[in-house]
This record gives structure tokens, C-alpha cells and sequence, in this order.
């Protein structure tokens, strides 16, 4: 998107927004409503978006223009201090509307959550922080590399230090919007004689890094996210490295901030699809007098799955919100489980709620080219269970279950 249009979308954004805001009053709801103008314009770019597989520049120019790209930054830094209810929120009504920007915000957010949690500490972070709030600054996220696909708690590029300097060249597999983005928050190596496992965290921006491309990005679905290979080589000062290891800020920030984030997405796709069933249905009966079509209960079945992923996801949110500030438990076999089997069960509902949608709408939902299409919505939410592989994350969490007790009652 150029910079004229950009502006132009800007302008045409904000009357509408005011609007909003004034008739909502301040706080949550007038965070609602920034978040359903910016889920306005996402809808309506969502089938070029997905066509062309190109970055949705209009939705993201629309969230800049509502400032929802450093709302979790604390306000002495500039932001709005928002908890993670409220991120996982707008990342739930972003997805109704389309997938690909949702799940662009929902990676942004984590990144931010991890700058907030563990930088804090550090003038170099904190100015960073200043800058995402006031220049509205879009982050990318580098853990996926080489062979070791989705263990992001492996790293094989690692950092090269001269001095106060640090360099870094890693072949990622994966950079969602990467050449979209005004920076790259990135997993490494702590030294080149370090193991695998002993990782840290650097946050570079644009300036201080070139993106050689080497894998394209055309998928099934969330074709919007534009989540190329790159081999990526960047250049900067050593205080760029977050001053905690990486492998506190993987339990603590960034596993469950990505899971309850993604969740929300593909919770949100899931209601954008029942949605659709649900006006097929009304359309249908009032074309039959009041006659309902043989893939009514269909409906039935995802309204009730939708009931039942989104209270999973409010009591996931819950948990890690109460146990936000304790390490103990963030680090816990029970909480690390959970947390886990949170992203597992929500990719594994969604799927089947947007199946029953697409069902619900029969041909309707199966044609490209009409207004209740399920289409985009059943290829973008089948991303779900292997945006880091649920394979792998049972796996990984098996011998965790057996070690844990099993519930004596039903109120613990």
C-alpha cells in the first residue's frame, strides 16, 4: 500500500471512529469500538486479501489509525496499559472478520507482551516501547528455523559478538509479514559455543537488518500473513538482547500469550463462520415459509461448540491473568500443561465448528462466489492445529499428564 493510499484510508477511518468513541464513552467500550472499526475494514478486504495473498495494508493501516498497536505498552511508556482479556478480545473480533490480519495482530501482541514483561529493565527496550506507541510500529516474530521447524526452543543461528556490537544471520523458515514489518523480535544462540536450548531474545528493527527471501508463501489458508522464508542478517548493539534468558520469557510471555492470542483467532474465525450459517438459515426459511433446511442441526452443533470454546478460552485467560505475576506458577507442570492443551483444544473445536457451519449452509457454503461462503474461513482455521504442530505439543506434554493428579471433584 503506498503511502498516499495509506493516508487516504487513514482520513476516511476516523470520522467513523470518533463516532464510535463518543457514542461508546471511554474505557473497554470505546476500545470495542476501535476494534470494530478496524474488523469493518478487514472484512472488506478480506477476499482480495486471500485471493491475492497480499498483506492486508488497509486493516493494518486501520489499526494504526485506531492505535491498537501499542495498547499493551504500560501508560508511563505511552500506552494504555491493557491486559491480556483486552488483547485476546480485539484479536477474537478482528477474526470474525479476516483470519490473516487477526492472527498479524495476535503475533504483534506477543511480541509486545514480551518487550513489556522483560525489558523493563532496559533503557534500550523501554525506548522501543516509547516508539511502538508513538510511531505505532508493527512487530515480526523469528522463532521457526531451519529443520527444527516448530521447536522454537531450539536455535541454531547464533549471536556473534564484537565488543558492543552483536550480529546475527539465521535461515528462517518462517517470518509471518516480515517484509511488512518495522522490526523483528528473533530467537538466537546466546553465543556460537552455547547449546541449542540456551536461547535469547533480540529486537531488531529495519534499519539494523536486510530479508533475503528463499521460500515463498502460497497456502491453503491465513494467506494473508505472508509468512515467507528469509534468510535473515542483521547488525546491532548488544543492549538489543533482552536482559532475560529466553527461556523464562518462553514460560512466562511467550507460550501463553501466542496460545490464548491464536486461540482467540481461530475462536473468532469459528463465530465469523457460524455467523454466515446463521443468516443462510434465516435466509432459507423465510424463502420456505418459516421451513428450516435439512443442515439446521448442524447449526445447532456449532453454536453449542462455540459456547463451549469460548468459556474454555475466558477460564484459560483467567488462570493466566491470576497467575501472571507469579513465577512459580507460570513455570508449574499444571499451569505449562494447561496452557498447552488450551491452543490444542481450541485449533480442534474451531476446525469442527467451521465444519458444521460449512454444512449448516450446504452448496451455499461450499461456493466460492456467494454471501455465505465458508470457504476462506474452513481453509484459514485448518492452519490451526499445526501452527506449531499439536503433535508435537502432546508429545511434549504427555509425561507432564501422567505425573499430575486427576481432579477428585468437579470444583477443582
Amino acid at each position: 500500500m503506498t503511502l498516499e493510499a495509506r493516508i487516504t484510508t487513514l482520513h476516511k477511518l476516523r470520522p467513523a471512529a470518533d463516532a464510535a468513541a463518543e457514542k461508546t464513552g471511554p474505557g473497554v467500550a470505546s476500545l470495542d469500538a476501535r476494534a470494530d472499526a478496524v474488523a469493518a475494514i478487514a472484512a472488506s478486504c478480506a477476499a482480495t486479501v486471500d485471493r491475492d495473498a497480499r498483506f492486508p495494508g488497509e486493516a493494518i493501516a486501520a489499526a494504526r489509525a485506531q492505535r491498537l498497536l501499542g495498547i499493551m505498552v504500560p501508560r508511563e511508556l505511552g500506552g494504555e496499559e491493557r491486559s491480556a482479556t483486552d488483547i485476546v478480545d480485539v484479536c477474537y473480533r478482528l477474526g470474525r472478520a479476516c483470519a490473516s490480519t487477526a492472527m498479524i495482530y495476535a503475533m504483534h501482541q506477543t511480541k509486545i507482551a514480551c518487550l513489556v514483561r522483560h525489558g523493563r529493565n532496559s533503557a534500550w527496550h523501554e525506548r522501543l516501547l516509547r516508539r511502538i506507541c508513538a510511531e505505532q510500529l508493527l512487530l515480526a516474530s523469528s522463532t521457526t528455523e531451519g529443520q527444527g521447524g516448530g521447536d522454537i526452543r531450539s536455535s541454531a543461528a547464533a549471536v556473534e559478538r564484537n565488543g558492543s556490537r552483536i550480529g546475527l544471520e539465521r535461515r528462517a523458515t518462517v517470518i509471518s509479514y516480515g517484509a511488512h514489518a518495522d522490526g523483528i523480535v528473533t530467537t538466537a544462540r546466546r553465543s556460537p559455543d552455547a547449546a541449542a536450548s540456551d536461547q535469547v531474545l533480540i529486537a531488531f528493527l529495519r534499519d539494523d537488518y536486510v530479508l533475503e527471501p528463499f521460500l515463498a508463501w502460497d497456502t491453503l489458508g491465513m494467506r494473508g500473513t505472508c509468512s515467507a522464508g528469509f534468510t535473515l542478517k542483521a547488525q546491532g548493539e548488544i543492549d538489543q538482547i533482552l536482559p532475560v534468558p529466553y527461556e523464562k520469557i518462553h514460560q512466562q510471555t511467550m507460550v501463553p500469550l501466542a496460545h490464548l492470542t491464536w486461540a482467540a483467532v481461530w475462536t473468532g474465525t469459528a463465530a465469523g463462520a457460524a455467523e454466515r450459517a446463521q443468516n443462510f438459515l434465516r435466509h432459507a426459511a423465510r424463502q420456505a415459509n418459516g421451513q428450516l433446511p435439512p443442515g439446521a442441526p448442524h447449526f445447532m452443533k456449532a453454536t453449542s461448540a462455540l459456547r463451549t470454546l469460548r468459556g474454555m478460552l475466558a477460564s484459560a485467560v483467567r488462570s493466566y491473568e491470576a497467575a501472571a505475576q507469579d513465577e512459580r506458577v507460570l513455570a508449574s507442570l499444571d499451569f505449562q500443561t494447561m496452557i498447552n492443551l488450551t491452543k490444542v483444544e481450541a485449533s480442534e473445536l474451531s476446525v469442527a465448528i467451521v465444519l458444521s457451519a460449512f454444512r449448516a449452509c450446504g452448496l451455499s457454503g461450499y461456493r466460492n462466489d456467494g454471501e455465505f461462503s465458508v470457504g476462506r474461513s474452513l481453509r484459514d482455521v485448518l492452519s490451526s492445529p499445526i501452527m506449531i504442530n499439536n503433535d508435537r505439543i502432546l508429545a511434549n506434554v504427555a509425561g507432564a499428564a501422567l505425573l499430575s493428579a486427576l481432579p477428585a471433584s468437579v470444583q477443582n
